[in-house]
């Protein structure tokens, strides 16, 4: 495996992924859509280049054989299509070919599986715009990796937690009650940053791998044992009816779905040991390191 990465659209995750895989002894490279915010992370070490797919023109050199790039990109923000990665594979065909390809995709694509255990066999039936723009993100990518022999990894995540990414601000707001509140997956960033890692190093892949911990639960669980880390009142529980007039869109298009993402592929072929294996191990973690920071 060549030792170059490349990561396309460097936030939240991205940053520690690029800052991982350089200790790692991997020569990074990132691109990020703001001049501003390409000079602050440039500054903080990671060498960083500005990539806006929203209005690219002309040609880019990502300086991408042989090496492996990291797709953190979100889908533009409206429609069924994902403008982006159009515009992304358009780039890439003017660029001499990478090694692989490691994208990162949503859970969201398998819809609703009414609390069952989905897998990465199971059916695709995504209920959202958001959840189809990333379903039609990773078909694009798949069909172009496989006319152009590039080696693609789609990894597909739920909800992302991590230091600095806990939800006390939504405390306040009302949760279904737990016996009415739909099954939810979450990861912490740290795993997820291991999952790319290993997405990017291991020899022979398979095309994708549900990325999640060892603990479904419902949005209702986690921002309890939110509350609890931190030291504060539980949210109030409303019905599931009561939640319909109470609770904004976002939030009721989540608990319209209910599924348990099950990790085997990820532990036993892609080779995860999770750091964070459930909420309570993953949340101490995080207030931890807040403690450590004030």
């Amino acid at each position: 495996m060549n030792n170059r990465r490349i990561i396309i659209g460097c936030g939240y995750v991205g940053q520690r992924l690029a800052r991982a895989e350089a200790a790692n002894g991997f020569a990074m490279r990132a691109f990020v859509t703001r001049l501003d915010k390409a000079q602050r992370l440039s500054e903080a070490g990671i060498v960083c280049d500005v990539l806006d797919l929203d209005h690219a023109t002309g040609h880019v050199d990502l300086d991408c054989a042989h090496a492996v790039i990291h797709y953190h990109v979100p889908p533009t923000a409206s429609g069924t299509s994902d403008q982006r990665m159009q515009a992304f594979i358009r780039l890439l065909k003017q660029q001499a070919l990478p090694k692989r390809i490691v994208l990162i995709s949503t859970t969201g694509v398998y819809g609703n599986a009414n609390g069952g255990w989905v897998t990465e066999k199971s059916p695709i039936n995504p209920q959202t715009d958001r959840a189809r723009r990333r379903l039609d993100a990773e078909q694009q990518l798949s069909s172009w990796t496989k006319q152009s022999k590039v080696e693609l990894v789609i990894l597909r995540v739920p909800g992302i937690y991590g230091p600095g990414r806990t939800p006390e601000a939504r405390l306040g707001n009302p949760m279904v009650r737990k016996e009415e509140a739909p099954f939810s997956n979450r990861v912490h960033v740290d795993d997820l940053v291991s999952a790319c890692m290993h997405a990017a190093h291991i020899n022979t892949a398979m095309p994708l791998y549900n990325i999640n911990d060892n603990q479904p639960s419902t949005m209702t669980d986690y921002f309890n044992a939110v509350a609890d880390h931190a030291g504060l009142p539980r949210p109030e529980t409303i019905s599931l009816e009561q939640a319909k007039s109470q609770l904004s869109a976002g939030m009721l298009s989540y608990l319209s779905e209910s599924r348990r993402i099950d990790n085997t592929l990820m532990r036993e072929h892609l080779a995860i040991t999770l750091r964070f294996p459930d909420l309570n191990s993953g949340l101490a973690n995080c207030f931890k390191q807040r403690e450590a920071s004030h």
